[in-house]
């Protein structure tokens, strides 16, 4: 028999693959294929999704004397056709916001999205709008996309700010002229879509009713095809499933390709909240992968669970002769809203060095990854997947710590940080 090779599989879904898009939708029909021809069967589960559509984003400044290249920030807001026009302030830190009157000012932060406690000011101060900013001032427009985030609901439900997104080194060139006033024009149309995870079993022979969650996020975000992040995750997931078809576990494992991390982990939160009962009694623990095989790079294990889980894997990575940094904290990533619902998790990422690859970008590309570092990466995670489906008694306690519970709740921002 011909040995699968899950690296292949990148090719069938190297395109740009955003959230509730019908591109996303396509992926998740051809991972459900592919499962298929490995002998399983998958099934597609539903959720809604923000969807944005922008039609005109326009960035003035000096009573719209000067013209700037933009993009439009979904679910921010609408403006006229003459737009809004305020006073610009620059946020340059959180000391410079906090002793300002943000009230009918447009708002300039050196980020790709306005960090939540300056939005939450702006919106209670009484500001017209945002302006961010992208990419590096050494940067030719050319290699920098301008590819704002939809706004996300923790700050839309307060209230909505037009908000556009340009190049830092347009935005640095047009200070050096002393502006003291922006106006923004955006207008377009904000809407429902609908995302999916693609989910499968492999039913355990022994304990059935004892779950292991394996997610790895299939989506990407606007202008990059997502080789890196997250192509390498979807076929990690295959690589496994694979192996324990002809394997079969004695427990459960749930095979979850997660739609619409990008946009704010919504697959994993969907399916934690859709599933929370047979989350809460059958759901042992969670394993992620969220970009691995990248030529140059570091394997990393990211445990929100017991420290325990951090020794095991610490101590099995020097057993199998496997380089591994692993460590207690929250992973941006599908992992962490199964560890919110009492699940601990493991997110394993092989991150690129600086200088290496880099993701949510065009330059995410099949030529950065090495099927060669994916083998060895997966020979770890298979290994310790199939000591845990497989183990006697289950090692692993199901319990989230305060410390980890904590880092949960200022992640979500649920709870703020004390000044």
């Amino acid at each position: 028999m011909k040995k699968y090779h899950a690296f292949n599989f990148l090719k069938k879904i190297y395109y740009v693959r955003t959230g509730g898009s019908i591109e996303e939708r396509k992926a998740a029909n051809t991972i459900k294929e592919e499962i298929a021809s490995l002998g399983g069967e998958a099934y597609l589960e539903d959720f809604e999704v923000d969807y944005s559509r922008i039609d005109k984003a326009k960035l003035y400044f000096n009573d719209k004397s000067i013209e700037v290249e933009v993009a439009g920030s979904g679910y921010s807001g609408f403006t006229s056709d003459e737009g809004v026009t305020g006073e610009l302030f620059y946020a340059s830190s959180k000391e410079a916001y906090e002793m300002t009157s943000l009230k009918d000012k447009i708002v300039f932060s050196q980020t790709k999205r306005v960090p939540h406690p300056l939005y939450e000011k702006a919106v209670k101060d009484g500001a017209k709008g945002f302006i961010l900013a992208t990419g590096s001032v050494y940067k030719a427009d050319k290699d920098v996309d301008l590819d704002p985030y939809l706004n996300r609901e923790l700050d839309y439900t307060l209230g909505k700010l037009p908000t556009v997104m340009a190049r830092s080194r347009t935005i640095e060139k047009v200070f050096t002229k002393l502006p003291y006033n922006a106006t923004i024009v955006l207008q377009g149309e904000d809407s429902k879509r609908n995302s999916c995870n693609v989910i499968s079993d492999i039913k355990g022979i022994i304990y059935p009713d004892e779950v292991i969650t394996l997610t790895a996020h299939y989506d990407s975000v606007s202008y990059s095809k997502g080789a890196y992040d997250n192509g390498t995750g979807v076929i990690a997931l295959l690589h496994m499933y694979e192996y324990f078809m002809s394997h079969k576990p004695s427990r459960t494992l749930r095979f979850i390709f997660c739609g619409s991390e990008e946009m704010g982990l919504l697959g994993s939160k969907a399916y934690t909240s859709m599933h929370e009962e047979e989350v809460k009694e059958h759901v042992l623990f969670n394993v992620n992968i969220d970009m691995v095989a990248v030529t140059l790079g570091r394997d990393i294990a990211c445990v929100t669970g017991e420290n325990e889980i951090v020794n095991y894997l610490t101590i099995m990575s020097k057993e199998l002769g496997f380089p591994l940094h692993v460590y207690q904290d929250v992973y941006s990533s599908d992992s962490t809203p199964f560890a919110d619902k009492g699940v601990p998790a493991v997110s394993f990422a092989r991150l690129s060095v600086q200088g290496g690859a880099t993701i949510h970008s065009h330059d995410d590309v099949i030529e950065r990854l090495s099927e060669e570092n994916f083998l060895t990466t997966m020979n770890f995670i298979t290994e310790f997947v199939s000591r845990m489906v497989n183990a006697k008694c289950f090692p692993l306690v199901k319990s989230i710590p305060d410390n980890m519970k904590e880092a949960i709740e200022k992640y979500y921002q649920r709870k703020k940080d004390k000044k």
